[in-house]
């Protein structure tokens, strides 16, 4: 992964009309930080932004759902990756509906349809990047409900990961049946051709990150990425820039057809 990682840098730095998303989303401890930083470690920073999405903001309410992640998507040659994102407005909301009801601004004559239009919205959100040059993928990290347990156990029996466990998980653990209901109708609804889900089984982590870079990897590659062909011409200048440097000819010279 670390040789492809610096391909797609390369390819997607010359190739400036093209750009790439990807979204990640699971149930808690499912394994998202870790995946992100294993896969990104082959990666030029220069050329990655990972932005993590929590609880909204105030000022991310007064918005419609989509936008707080709008100044997050990736100028053209990079790559931006969202730790959840957009999604956990058809997830968390559609599990805590009271969210919609006390929080979020959604108008009156909406409220009937208002998960079936925000799919909508997400489809042709998801289209628009794709037709201006967005790669879009998005990763469903399906851990078990017993490696979850197994993994929060851990996360209170060794003490160097206490700071990971929060007793707000495990509430979120007795909805696991709604959450994943949520899921399966959110990829149902969302997954096209351009924009595809991957739902990767989490609970073998090594597994997961193999399966995640691969998917990464391949999709990249039909990005038919490369450095820029340079012409006869460009190398004769070239030849003729080398020898006002250092006063001699360069080998390139024998190269250039007359």
């Amino acid at each position: 992964m670390m040789e492809v990682g610096r391909d797609v840098m390369v390819g997607l730095g010359l190739g400036i009309e093209k750009n790439a998303g990807a979204a990640t989303s699971a149930m808690d401890a499912a394994g998202k930080d870790g995946t992100i930083r294993n896969i990104l470690s082959g990666v030029n920073p220069l050329g990655v932004a990972v932005h993590s999405f929590k609880q909204p903001s105030t000022r991310e309410i007064d918005h419609d759902f989509l936008w707080r992640t709008m100044e997050c998507l990736p100028r053209r040659g990079n790559i931006s990756v969202f730790n959840r994102s957009y999604y956990e407005e058809v997830l968390v909301v559609k599990v805590h509906p009271e969210i919609l009801k006390n929080h979020q601004r959604v108008p009156k004559q909406h409220h009937q349809n208002v998960w079936e239009g925000r799919y909508s919205s997400i489809r042709q959100h998801e289209e628009h990047l794709t037709r201006n040059g967005t790669r879009v993928l998005k990763f469903f990290l399906n851990v078990s409900k017993d490696e979850q347990l197994a993994r929060f156990v851990s996360r209170i029996d060794e003490p160097e990961k206490n700071w990971k466990f929060s007793e707000a998980d495990i509430e979120e653990r007795k909805h696991w049946d709604d959450y994943q209901l949520a899921y399966e109708e959110a990829i149902r609804e969302t997954s096209s051709q351009d924009a595809p889900w991957y739902v990767i089984p989490a609970d073998d982590k090594r597994n997961l990150r193999l399966l995640v870079a691969q998917a990464i990897a391949d999709e990249m590659r039909l990005l038919d990425l490369s450095y820029p062909v340079v012409t006869d011409a460009r190398r004769a200048e070239l030849s003729e820039i080398r020898v006002s440097l250092v006063g001699e000819p360069t080998p390139l010279d024998c190269r250039v057809s007359d």
